[in-house]
């Protein structure tokens, strides 16, 4: 089983997305944008050896980190994104779409900071809402033999 480590929207607290990666001991970290300046800072605090993949967010301004990516992580197709472009405050419908054009068994995006983790028409849709601030939030999913499990946790300041 791999174990991943899903976090977004961290306009910048750091230490909350390091407190995850501790607790968890991720095989991979995925940062879903806002901001990418956190991811890289994260990065700098974790072993070179840490797998992590990130995508911008629309707080992010000009970079050249793309908005989406295709992850094939243990037989499973891993859509990620932030969710500004499908407008997900608005439903996820147009993601779902995204989803489904990618061949996507996973769609992974963030922005609404609302944590959701559902199944929905096949495609399983988690959102590990905002990592930022005392009642903070990421999600984790473990895939590889056996049965897939995807959850939502908190970060508490100090723990």
């Amino acid at each position: 089983m791999k174990k991943i480590l899903v976090l977004s929207d961290s306009h910048g607290d750091v230490e909350a997305m390091v407190r995850a990666a501790e607790r968890e001991s991720p095989d991979l970290i995925l940062h879903l944008g806002d901001l990418c300046r956190d991811f890289d800072a994260l990065r700098r605090r974790l072993p070179v050896t840490q797998a992590m993949q990130n995508v911008c967010g629309n707080c992010d301004g000009f970079t050249e980190v793309p908005d989406q990516r295709v992850l094939l992580v243990e037989g499973k197709r891993i859509l990620m994104m932030h969710g500004h472009r499908y407008e997900v405050k608005l439903g996820y419908t147009r993601a779902m779409w995204a989803a489904r054009e990618a061949e996507a068994d996973i769609l992974l995006c963030g922005h609404t900071h609302i944590p959701l983790n559902r199944e929905l028409m096949g495609l399983r849709l988690m959102n590990p809402g905002s990592c930022q601030g005392s009642r903070g939030t990421y999600g984790v999913m473990e895939l590889g033999a056996g049965e897939p499990c995807f959850r939502i946790e908190e970060i508490r300041a100090g723990s």
